[in-house]
């Protein structure tokens, strides 16, 4: 008899003990707020590689902005402006990235597990690549935009027009992009994903609206923090626990199952 009770105050205590991780794992705001504090907190964890990769891309962009961004301008403004194609392939950075990310939803809701977890990711991720990072950068950054003919270091910190740096529709692209490559991984995939956020991002130089440094540290920000979130979200998913309740004729007690 003291047995049997000492398994059913045991069974109890486990699983409310369980039961709370499964709710935390299981709860979509949960893992969003997760995806969050990983993300921003990762260069907290990164080795000497990881840093040094961070330096050369810096460099990157910096060599962009002093090479790069005005000859291609220069260029594009001699474009013709009404050409509606790059019209079109823009949207892939605002109006298209949602309706695709509700068509992923959709198709959740009617069945598919994998496109749920795409839109859920797809939505955690642009929250954090567009919404925190994007919208912080463009703050603090403050820079002007092309169309403004101020040149390319014109630096305004905190005010509401110099909002170029970096390109929010480049970082939508590519966060859409990242986690639909990431999470079905073929390459005709990647190469559909991809090319189409790149045409979004170019279109943005198009448009006098971004320099191409802005438009490639949002392609390198989306893409890291898309490619981020489904790796972490994946090992959420795959440490998900199931109690129930087990009984027998001579137990009374849980059963856990899961993937560790």
């Amino acid at each position: 008899m003291k047995r049997r009770i000492l398994s059913i105050v045991t069974s109890f205590a486990l699983s409310l003990s369980f039961n709370t991780r499964a709710e935390d794992t299981l709860s979509y705001p949960a893992m969003v707020w997760d995806d969050v504090t990983h993300t921003l907190s990762a260069p907290t964890r990164w080795e000497k590689d990881e840093w040094q990769t961070a330096g050369w891309t810096s460099l990157a962009v910096l060599g962009t902005v002093a090479v790069i961004d005005k000859p291609v301008r220069d260029y594009m403004v001699k474009q013709d402006q009404n050409n509606k194609t790059w019209l079109q392939v823009e949207k892939f950075g605002r109006e298209y990235a949602v309706g695709i990310t509700g068509a992923f939803f959709v198709a959740g809701l009617v069945g598919d597990e994998t496109s749920m977890h795409v839109a859920q990711d797809v939505v955690a991720a642009s929250l954090i690549s567009s919404g925190i990072i994007g919208v912080a950068t463009k703050t603090v950054v403050g820079r002007s935009r092309p169309l403004q003919n101020k040149g390319t270091t014109d630096f305004a910190p905190f005010t509401d027009m110099n909002s170029s740096f970096f390109s929010g529709h480049a970082t939508q692209a590519f966060t859409l992009a990242a986690v639909i490559a990431e999470t079905y991984n073929e390459t005709w995939i990647d190469v559909t994903a991809y090319g189409l956020a790149s045409l979004a991002a170019v279109a943005r130089t198009y448009h006098d609206k971004h320099f191409t440094s802005d438009i490639l540290t949002g392609a390198i920000v989306g893409t890291l923090v898309g490619k981020s979130v489904v790796a972490h979200n994946k090992d959420l998913r795959g440490n998900k626990l199931s109690v129930t309740p087990a009984i027998s004729q001579n137990m009374v007690g849980i059963q856990i199952a899961g993937r560790f």
